[in-house]
């Protein structure tokens, strides 16, 4: 998976094994299909904060190989529009929060022409955004409607079970166990989004290691603790 020279950290764990489906069992399916042989289209994938768009992008690239790309579009404004255009021989790309450059004609410009690059040369494109192409404010209406009639996946948010299970998946790839009574704790004491609820769960688990203990109700109520009030 190729990347600009940014200070983005791809999680090594964003697989697509480590995704648990919950309602997104046809999303993921999808991507899967699509990580394994690229085709000229454009695919957009919406759901909300920390729903897993960009686990999704980065499993594809992560299975995909060295001829796909990860580029998350809010920190590349800086680098101008014209970084758009350096990919010629990939054969996935992956734009993560489009959002942030909607709106912006310089930056519609190129991804529209990345758009028509990508339909001559048969590489695979996926697009996410919290939000629809319907619902986002295009300046560019050639763009707004070849997004439109793109591939939709719409992801949606973890219940509190499944919330619970993907922990314990999680966990699991980390070849920690997570009891039922501990996700459960982790989940009533934290924000109840997954992007909270793993990087705690991946610091906890760094702890635990440190201290050689397991992750019992009682060494985490210790951990958080001693979190909530910093190094003495």
């Amino acid at each position: 998976m190729r990347q600009l020279p940014l200070s983005v950290r791809l999680h090594d764990r964003a697989r697509f094994e480590s995704f648990l489906p919950g309602p997104n069992a046809l999303a993921l399916g999808q991507m899967r299909r699509l990580a394994e042989v690229p085709h000229a289209g454009l695919t957009w994938l919406c759901g909300p904060a920390a729903s897993g768009k960009t686990h999704l992008l980065q499993a594809l690239c992560a299975q995909a190989g060295a001829e796909a790309c990860y580029l998350p579009l809010s920190q590349l404004p800086g680098l101008g529009a014209a970084s758009l255009s350096e990919w010629p021989g990939a054969r996935w790309i992956c734009l993560d929060e489009v959002a942030a450059v909607i709106g912006l004609p310089e930056w519609e410009r190129a991804l529209f022409s990345l758009y028509r690059e990508c339909e001559e040369r048969g590489t695979s494109l996926v697009m996410a955004a919290r939000e629809a192409p319907p619902q986002l404010g295009f300046a560019l209406p050639d763009l707004a409607s070849r997004c439109a009639a793109g591939q939709r996946l719409t992801l949606s948010a973890l219940d509190e079970f499944e919330q619970r299970a993907a922990l314990r998946l999680r966990a699991q790839q980390r070849g920690v166990e997570l009891p039922e009574e501990t996700a459960l704790y982790l989940q009533r004491r934290l924000p109840r989004d997954m992007a909270s609820l793993f990087a705690v769960l991946d610091e906890l688990d760094l702890a635990a290691l440190a201290a050689q203990r397991r992750l019992t109700v009682p060494f985490i109520r210790s951990a958080l603790a001693q979190r909530a009030t910093g190094p003495n």
